[in-house]
């Protein structure tokens, strides 16, 4: 006898129930997990109470008492409170972030792309860098640049002249610091109405481009526009940039801008290390582009210059911004290993000098914690937000 399938109301009624006990599984977790939070909250505040370790944020407005080698704002020992302190850190740590992030992309697309070149010594080159780089720990590379690079540089009785009076010694690079004129907005509006304009400019060659399919060399006039409109009103209001003068005595450098060892070492590290990734995965973005549409475009007459830049990359980029988020999120985590060095950044300041000064482990771990989380998440957002920009819809 055949074996009758539920009637339509009986299915509604069995998902209906499914769907009641996935719920209130759910539920039952959700108030397990705020059990154990409130417990072991309820725990810490015990122990702080019988350690006699006070607890809350009422230290963020005491002064905080120590020097900070590097501040990207206003910052005194006996005046600045441990707030202030936190900003720096956090400032130092966006500034290594941001230029790491900058230079290991420009690193890894080039590496990435060579590994793909058809000259032999450039390929092998690249092949080399990756396998090399990528294999040694990031801390071993960053005790490198530190010790073996920068610390060995002269003293300073023996400090190095550069060109463009720039000195550089074991304490750092000190450079001539810009002293912007009266000129100088002047300068800023014609820079920036030159951007305005190339921007203009490229958006007409890409539509003229789309649709009658002739390149439009834009290359050149974009350079003219960048550099004589700045020229320009230099040449009818004077010019808009002076630079101080760097004085050399028996125990420092004075009247420059003093880029630290452990600033530079950092950055290096972190640049050169994540490259090594990120040329892995534009490797395989340009690889996972048909070869047919490489053969289009040359059957179009498109040079391989081009073809690589309108055809191949811009379907590449579909591949490979979903890792290269992840590769920027790393770069972001690794700079904490600043605290190897002491380079000042959010977790040598607030989680170190901080920390050892308050005793309050609790609220600035939180609060570290808490950042590295939001920036990541800012970070993640704008990605995915590029993302879309660069993808290809089907009609």
């Amino acid at each position: 006898m055949p074996i009758e399938s539920p009637t339509p109301p009986q299915k509604h009624v069995r998902h209906r129930g499914l769907r009641f006990g996935l719920l209130a599984v759910q539920t039952v977790l959700f108030v397990v997990i705020c059990v154990l939070i409130y417990g072991v909250a309820l725990n810490v505040a015990q122990n702080l109470l019988r350690a006699h370790i006070a607890s809350g944020f009422g230290f963020w407005n005491n002064t905080a008492g120590f020097d900070i080698s590097q501040t990207l704002i206003v910052y005194s020992a006996s005046t600045s409170t441990f707030g202030r302190a936190f900003w720096v850190g956090l400032l130092n740590t966006l500034l290594v972030a941001g230029l790491g992030i900058v230079f290991a992309t420009v690193i890894g697309f080039l590496i990435g792309l060579g590994r793909l070149s058809r000259n032999w010594l450039v390929a092998r080159l690249s092949t080399g860098y990756v396998e090399v780089i990528r294999n040694v720990p990031l801390l071993l590379q960053l005790l490198f640049w530190y010790n073996a690079v920068l610390k060995t540089l002269p003293d300073l009785r023996g400090s190095l002249r550069l060109p463009g009076g720039a000195i550089l010694n074991n304490r750092g690079l000190f450079l001539p610091r810009p002293e912007f004129g009266t000129p100088f907005a002047a300068a800023l509006i014609a820079f920036l109405a030159a951007v305005a304009a190339t921007i203009v400019l490229r958006l007409w060659a890409r539509q003229r481009f789309e649709l009658t399919g002739k390149p439009v060399h834009v290359a050149s006039p974009t350079l003219c526009l960048l550099i004589g409109f700045p020229l320009i009103a230099v040449a009818v209001t004077g010019v808009p940039l002076r630079f101080s003068e760097l004085h050399l005595s028996r125990f420092n450098v004075s009247g420059g801008v003093d880029i630290l060892p452990e600033f530079a070492a950092l950055v290096l590290a972190l640049s050169i290390y994540t490259a090594a990734f990120i040329a892995e995965v534009v490797r395989a973005g340009v690889l996972a582009v048909e070869r047919g549409q490489v053969e289009a475009a040359q059957s179009l007459g498109l040079r391989p210059s081009a073809t690589l830049r309108l055809v191949v990359v811009p379907q590449a980029m579909q591949v490979i911004v979903p890792p290269l988020t992840s590769q920027y999120l790393n770069l972001l985590k690794n700079s904490s290993l600043a605290v190897a060095i002491g380079y000042p950044d959010l977790v040598q300041v607030f989680a170190g000098s901080v920390l050892n000064i308050t005793g309050q482990a609790v609220e600035v771990i939180a609060v570290t914690m808490a950042v590295y989380l939001a920036i990541s998440l800012f970070t993640s957002l704008l990605m995915n937000l590029y993302a879309r920009s660069v993808m290809i819809v089907d009609h």
